[in-house]
């Protein structure tokens, strides 16, 4: 029987949390779930609707995480299950809901699945993972690639064969196309389902299954240096090839439809799926149509440098065009790429930019998700090659240093020792000195702070029924000014924004002269004059019909 859902997600705010780096409570230099438990608070007040946590399973920590060695328990670095147990008690207390990383398409090689599967060619479940022979000539069965770098083929020496691995040797690819992989991991989603939790952010969502006939990949040439690829890094040859066959294959549509009906079974769950791809808009639609699979998904559409009005057109545009009524998760910063604060904003962010990325975030049909530190403005930090832990990162420095840089400590206590992340004498990853500024306890009270311009936009968005729910309609392309608007109901907003440091001016579309700017979020730089918007850089408004 399918469980009701209040459809809590659609249009809600998710703030993601990398336990890693948001509090320590034992001083080891390590956050933990106890850590995150002590600061849901900050969470709740920003105007959050829930958090996702990044993994904090058994894991040997190859990828921090993403790795993981057992489904069903925390590694003891973040706590206990009982730890975990007392988190989502205090967060449904403060109305939170708690969603947590799945990583389903592959496990770390110290996974007892595993190390059962390469012992032997005729064990139980000597097909639980993507196993192929050598060519002829002893190469890897075909010419797919690693995320992380080289093929995607790593030699065992036991089975003396090849086994996939999309990204590290160490994180072997499950074999989805055996039914009892997918009822083994169908059962851990279960298990922390049973726990209380409220949903998953899944990760690399479309690449769980692979083509079983093993086909090459088609190439593509180089990289347009011009255009770049949010979801690949450049210098990665992953770029060269346009990913048909090991990826976004058609059988993942049918384990999502058995993934959906479980989480169907708990009342107000949801799920949000990672899409890595060349086209990611189609398979945002392709995973979210229809109402059986995906309750949303995000690409990587924004997770890139480019920013200009032009640029965020055109990407909406293809959005309409393509999702339909799919349902998208918007962010602009997440624990895989550089800040939005220094990727947008440059060495020296205007303080204005980053009002006007926040509501133009909070303006778009879909949910937003906030990654830890944005609310801040905190810059992507500058480490040594000597301070990197990433091993993405260390593998292709100095061109990429790596997604460190965007995961380092949460500064809470501008003077306190750690920035008062940790009581430690070293913590995992450096404090960014620059952060310090920029801490809460600095932000906090502060009218004019960034953290008190979140907060405002964030519960001034709650009473918006036209930025929850309502439809996006884009206003024609413009040099400087994004502008589109949105309706539900009676309400109709039209929301714009000038992606510039020089002042702009747009005429009002038929049918908006009288309307009347909305006040309340905090969104300043923008008037109406009869029948023209002016904008001062980085201004931007919302009106109200």
């Amino acid at each position: 029987m399918k469980a009701p859902n209040n459809g809590w997600w659609r249009g809600g705010v998710i703030y993601q949390i990398y336990p890693r780096s948001y509090q320590d409570s034992n001083s080891d230099g390590i956050g933990d779930l106890p850590g995150i438990t002590q600061r849901l608070e900050h969470i709740a007040e920003l105007g959050a609707d829930g958090i996702w946590l990044s993994p904090f399973f058994k894991s040997p920590m190859k990828d921090f995480g993403y790795d993981v060695s057992d489904y069903c328990d925390v590694d003891p670095m973040f706590g206990t299950l009982d730890d975990f147990r007392a988190l989502v008690a205090r967060a449904h207390a403060l109305g939170l809901k708690v969603m947590i990383d799945q990583v389903l398409s592959h496990c770390s090689d110290q996974h007892p699945w595993f190390v059962e599967s390469r012992a032997s060619r005729d064990n139980a479940k000597a097909d639980w993972f993507v196993w192929a022979d050598a060519k002829d000539d002893g190469t890897p069965p075909n010419n797919w690639l690693s995320i992380f770098g080289g093929s995607a083929w790593q030699w065992d020496t036991r089975r003396c064969q090849y086994y996939l691995h999309n990204f590290l040797t160490s994180q072997p690819d499950l074999n989805f196309h055996n039914p009892a992989v997918q009822g083994a991991l169908l059962d851990t989603v279960k298990f922390w389902l049973d726990l209380g939790v409220d949903g998953y952010r899944l990760d690399t969502a479309n690449f769980y299954f692979h083509d079983t006939l093993l086909r090459d990949n088609p190439g593509k040439g180089a990289p347009d240096p011009s255009k770049p690829d949010p979801a690949v890094n450049p210098y990665n040859p992953y770029a060269w090839q346009r990913h048909v066959y090991d990826k976004s294959r058609p059988e993942n549509l049918p384990f999502l439809q058995r993934l959906r009906a479980l989480l169907d079974q708990y009342p107000d769950t949801t799920m949000v799926g990672e899409i890595g791809d060349d086209d990611g808009l189609a398979r945002v639609a392709e995973y979210t149509a229809g109402g059986d699979k995906l309750h949303m998904a995000y690409c990587f559409d924004l997770l890139g440098p480019h920013h200009d009005a032009p640029f965020l057109h055109g990407v909406l545009a293809r959005f309409n065009n393509v999702v339909g009524d799919g349902w998208p998760c918007w962010a602009l910063s997440n624990h895989d790429c550089e800040r939005s604060a220094t990727r947008w904003g440059g060495p020296s962010p205007d303080p204005r930019q980053l009002r006007l990325m926040a509501a133009f975030q909070a303006s778009l049909r879909g949910t937003v998700c906030l990654y830890q530190g944005e609310e801040l403005g905190l810059p992507e930090a500058q480490l040594s090659f000597e301070e990197l832990q990433d091993p993405y990162g260390i593998t292709l420095w100095p061109q990429y240093k790596g997604r460190d840089g965007c995961r380092t400590p949460m500064p809470w206590s501008a003077d306190a020792p750690q920035a008062g992340f940790s009581g430690a004498a070293k913590t995992w990853l450096p404090v960014a000195t620059p952060h310090r500024a920029l801490a809460v306890d600095r932000q906090q009270g502060q009218g004019d702070s960034l953290l008190a311009f979140f907060t405002r936009l964030l519960h001034w968005r709650r009473e918006q029924p036209a930025l929850i729910h309502g439809t996006l309609d884009l206003l024609p392309g413009h040099p400087q000014v994004l502008a589109f608007v949105r309706e539900d109901g009676p309400q109709r907003l039209l929301c714009a924004f000038n992606f510039s440091d020089r002042p702009a001016t747009l005429p009002l579309p038929a049918g908006w002269t009288g309307a009347t700017a909305l006040a309340g979020s905090g969104l300043t730089g923008a008037r109406v004059d009869g029948a023209t918007l002016h904008f001062e850089p980085w201004g931007g408004l919302h009106l109200q019909a």
